[in-house]
């Protein structure tokens, strides 16, 4: 089915690129945006019920949005058990990424055999390729502790392990539709990506055997590093959510060391201070593993501190390519896949509906450019001139109370007369919807 829906979104890409060609060569160019209705694109930071929101009462400016963000088809099973730790979710956006995150940091040091940082990190890779294939805490929890080689399975990594960066060599994605100001789930679409071919193959080293079940240096303490404020702090939810089930399940199955897994929250606050400073409580807490940064950005900026006290950072929401190849001293790892692989859904997405010109709109971070360069570089492939491309970039923020101001950059979208706008960003980004709006452009629901 994956094969057979990547096939249909690479023929509309070319077909979209053919109505893209041919449609160069009319007269009826149009002159501005306010005179063109505008269709909205979005992408993972802000494709999310909870984005509605940050418009207050204009959030119907949304209706008609479109985007995409890393999504697996969430089984009603796992919503549940999600909807018994937090009855007021009404987003999921990588709550099964966060879940993972967690339990394979708890079944990697299982199999190291200590709360070691460095050598649960040799085991992380492993617990996800190789040996027999297991989908439940508890089933993976006992060849762990039996000592057989395992390969976990779980809520997204549900198709490939893990490559020797760390990172999913799989993904899929979800094209998502904004409807009565909220997410139509009957209007997802999902389609794979990636290469099962990446997945890593080396062997990693055999850990510890802890005398009758239990290690001297247990519990096993992990802690959190999540957007509970700040400009993504609405993506907290369902991603907190899942972190405290698995730890939940974890513990339900017997704990890791013999021990119950100590859970010990943390705020990144969207914000490298905020996040530092988390980081530096959670390394003087003895915690091994640290579950963050929600942001791309924050994780860069907090990474040498991380690395430099020993410790283990494992995010479940950076998506920035560039984090693949950084030195990380094999201490970083990530359950969300990296933009290199969304920008191609993404501009597959915007080219079905055939826009002339488009607006790509970031913010000014790792995440924002990175996901913006990506899709530029796959939209001029499928033919779209480089002049009928406008990248546009915002700093964001330090303190969430003080807005951007997006005046300027509406009148300057108004100018270049765009049929699309794809808006990278957080929850700050509403402010660009709600300027293009008062700069007088058509917004097309």
């Amino acid at each position: 089915m994956l094969g057979n829906r990547t096939s249909r979104a690479a023929l509309s890409t070319a077909c979209a690129a053919l109505l893209l060609a041919t449609s160069a060569c009319g007269s009826d160019e149009p002159k501005d945006a306010a005179t063109t209705q505008v269709r909205l694109y979005g992408t993972d930071g802000n494709m999310q019920n909870s984005f509605a929101a940050e418009l207050k009462d204009r959030a119907n400016l949304l209706n008609g949005m479109k985007g995409t963000t890393p999504l697996t088809p969430l089984p009603e099973s796992f919503k549940e058990r999600l909807r018994n730790v937090d009855p007021k979710l009404t987003d999921y956006l990588y709550s099964a990424e966060s879940y993972d995150a967690v339990v394979i940091s708890a079944l990697a040091a299982q199999v190291a055999g200590t709360t070691a940082p460095a050598e649960i990190a040799e085991q992380i890779v492993g617990v996800t390729t190789g040996g027999q294939i297991c989908d439940t805490v508890k089933s993976c929890l006992q060849l762990a502790r039996a000592g057989q080689d395992l390969q976990y399975r779980g809520v997204s990594l549900n198709r490939a392990g893990f490559t020797d960066a760390g990172e999913p060599a799989t993904a899929s994605y979800g094209t998502l539709h904004f409807d009565n100001q909220q997410l139509d789930d009957a209007k997802t679409e999902f389609v794979g990506a990636g290469d099962e071919s990446g997945v890593s193959t080396k062997t990693p080293p055999r850990g510890r055997k802890p005398r009758g079940g239990k290690a001297k240096d247990a519990p096993l303490i992990i802690g959190g590093l999540l957007p509970k404020t700040g400009d993504l702090a609405l993506a907290y939810p369902p991603m907190a959510a899942g972190v405290t089930l698995a730890i939940n399940e974890i513990n339900a199955g017997g704990g890791v060391l013999g021990e119950p897994v100590k859970f010990i929250v943390g705020d990144d606050g969207t914000n490298p201070t905020v996040a530092k400073a988390t980081v530096a409580s959670h390394v003087s807490q003895d915690v091994s593993v640290i579950i963050g940064a929600g942001a791309s950005g924050i994780s860069r900026a907090v990474l040498p501190d991380v690395v430099a006290a020993g410790r283990i950072l494992f995010s479940p929401s950076n998506t920035d390519a560039g984090l693949s190849a950084i030195d990380d001293k094999g201490l970083y790892f990530r359950t969300a896949p990296p933009d290199s692989l969304q920008g191609r859904a993404l501009a597959d997405v915007m080219l079905r509906d055939g826009p002339r010109k488009i607006v790509l709109l970031a913010r000014k971070d790792s995440y924002g450019e990175g996901l913006q360069e990506n899709v530029r570089s796959e939209l001029e492939k499928a033919g779209v001139g480089a002049d009928r491309l406008k990248l546009l970039t915002y700093v964001p923020p330090e303190d969430p109370n003080t807005p951007v101001d997006f005046t300027g950059i509406a009148q300057e979208i108004k100018s270049f007369g765009p049929e699309a706008v794809l808006v990278i960003g957080f929850g700050e980004s509403a402010r660009a919807i709600t300027a293009l709006a008062d700069a007088g452009v058509q917004i097309r629901d």
